[in-house]
């Protein structure tokens, strides 16, 4: 694994995959939205108002995942000096930003209608708008420190501390009373929603997970090329 954090390396195989994840997302978020929109059938109880989930559920799926990949990249930084991990990090933190706040709005859309309120402050909705204000907290440190290597350390710790919302996220639902009903996909017994729902389901949120690659990649390639000018840059002076 270590041989992947080699930034040239990197930037190669990335510049391959880069149009084959572009094609994927396309195509999986065209199909999954194609069958979620027109062809999946209402709901029971939410009637039409159900299709919001083809991009609720995707979205705060990855707006943890992004997070958690943060706090792994930033632990390689911080325990075996990858190059990459702060890369990494400060890459997929505006990506991650905008999923959760696909998330809260999504969710308030959806709320509205079902709940007969736009917010709530149950364990759920309120941890996912830390995890808002998690990501806003570190663009800010981010863009507010030097490119040196102290700074780098402590944005990876604030990644790092910011972890354990993620638990809290997760398992809100059975730790406390709140409105958000219980896993349905993940499950022991397997999902409880019927196929027809599930089949687009799946393919947004492996869409969602395509294209939060192709742009990390993107990203990550250039905050790279920014830290080679500055360091030739720095050279020339």
């Amino acid at each position: 694994m270590h041989k992947f954090a080699n930034p040239a390396r990197f930037q190669r195989m990335s510049e391959i995959a880069q149009p084959w994840l572009v094609a994927i997302t396309l195509a999986l978020l065209g199909i999954g939205g194609y069958l979620g929109l027109f062809v999946a059938p209402p709901d029971y109880q939410q009637s039409e108002t159900v299709r919001i989930m083809y991009i609720h559920v995707p979205a705060a799926w990855m707006a943890t995942m992004v997070y958690a990949t943060m706090a792994a990249g930033s632990a390689s930084f911080l325990i075996w000096r990858h190059p990459l991990g702060d890369v990494l990090a400060q890459a997929s933190a505006p990506i991650g930003l905008w999923f959760t706040l696909l998330t809260l709005v999504t969710g308030s859309l959806w709320g509205k209608p079902m709940w007969g309120t736009w917010w709530e402050w149950d364990a759920r909705m309120t941890s996912v708008l830390m995890l808002f204000f998690l990501y806003l907290g570190y663009i800010a440190l981010s863009q507010s420190l030097d490119t040196n290597e102290r700074s780098k350390k402590v944005l990876a710790a604030m990644a790092l501390v910011g972890v354990v919302n993620l638990p809290i996220i997760k398992f809100s639902v059975e730790w406390w009373n709140t409105l958000h009903q219980p896993a349905s996909i993940i499950r022991t017994d397997g999902p409880t929603i019927d196929s027809a729902m599930l089949r687009p389901l799946l393919l947004m949120i492996f869409g969602f997970f395509t294209f939060y690659l192709a742009i990390l990649s993107l990203r990550m390639r250039t905050i790279l090329i920014n830290q080679k000018i500055r360091r030739l840059r720095s050279q020339q002076f």
